[in-house]
């Protein structure tokens, strides 16, 4: 049997779909279903359980699968070990934040890929946090915390957030003098799982935090639209400052509040850089790495 049918099934079983799989690797569904098929039929055994719920492994399934994904990992691993007696090549899989990625990771590909002709990107742009193993990513990349003790995480960069508005809001509405005057403003919101409407402040050389309720008629899952509605004079918004730097610079957005660490989650909150575990790091991955670390060092 071949790897690539190993493989398959593995990520099948990972995935527990046979379309995730197939769309990944841009195959006809039924083709991957055919190659598990011929696996079970090669080994005599059922792998899977079929049912209109989906997909699961049967007891025999689950041990298969169990042993031979750390095989398939070996072989990638010597095959890259070969490779990388040369220069990066192949394909490198990223997935992204939409606006970061915008911002901060399209930009600089074209340094990277005149320094490195043979190799090839592909770049996910989605806030979804992707599974790297299962959905065959090399690299990701997250804003906050790593929160995945399977990779492995390189930081890129501290992440620090202004509260900004626009000239015209501040002209209607006045500026906030305090944390607390934020109550009687319109704050745009992006919602974080987990946190409520607050957003935390730390005068800068004091240990106090105060959190501070904010109400507002915007709530919004997109950063750059957050920061398009505040341009409009929609309110106030809570912003990463790689986000909104430039807007800062051409006076479009006024930084409020400048002597507070203002967060809506937590104040040590990086830019990651994150990858599978394994004990050989391909070049195509380790460069990537060392480039964005000395591109990004300075974010803001």
């Amino acid at each position: 049997m071949d790897t690539e049918t190993l493989e398959l099934f593995v990520e099948v079983v990972r995935r527990g779909s046979f379309a995730a799989v197939a769309r990944d690797r841009e195959l006809a569904p039924s083709s991957v279903s055919r190659a598990v098929g011929n696996l079970e039929a090669a080994l005599g055994v059922r792998l899977l359980q079929r049912s209109t719920r989906g997909l699961s492994p049967t007891e025999a399934g689950a041990r298969y699968a169990a042993d031979v994904a750390p095989l398939l990992d070996g072989l990638r691993d010597a095959a890259e070990g070969v490779r990388d007696a040369g220069r990066p090549q192949g394909r490198l899989r990223i997935a992204a934040p939409l606006t970061f990625a915008q911002l901060h990771v399209v930009p600089r590909l074209p340094e990277l890929a005149a320094a490195y002709p043979e190799l090839a990107f592909e770049l996910v742009m989605d806030s979804r946090l992707v599974d790297l193993v299962a959905e065959r990513f090399d690299v990701a990349i997250r804003l906050g915390q790593p929160g995945d003790s399977e990779l492995v995480g390189t930081r890129l960069a501290p992440m620090r957030y202004a509260l900004v508005a626009s000239p015209a809001y501040l002209a209607r509405w006045g500026h906030p003098e305090t944390p607390g005057a934020l109550r009687d403003h319109d704050c745009l919101r992006y919602p974080i799982r987990g946190v409520g409407a607050r957003w935390r402040f730390r005068a800068r050389g004091d240990a106090e935090v105060q959190d501070v309720a904010i109400e507002g008629r915007f709530v919004v899952s997109s950063g750059q639209a957050l920061r398009q509605l505040a341009e409009a004079g929609m309110g106030i918004a809570l912003l990463p400052r790689w986000n909104v730097s430039d807007a800062l610079r051409e006076g479009t957005l006024e930084a409020l509040l400048p002597s507070y660490d203002v967060t809506a989650s937590r104040f040590d909150v990086s830019a990651w850089v994150l990858y599978p575990s394994r004990t050989h790091l391909p070049a195509k991955v380790r460069v990537f790495v060392d480039f964005l670390r000395g591109t990004l060092a300075d974010l803001d």
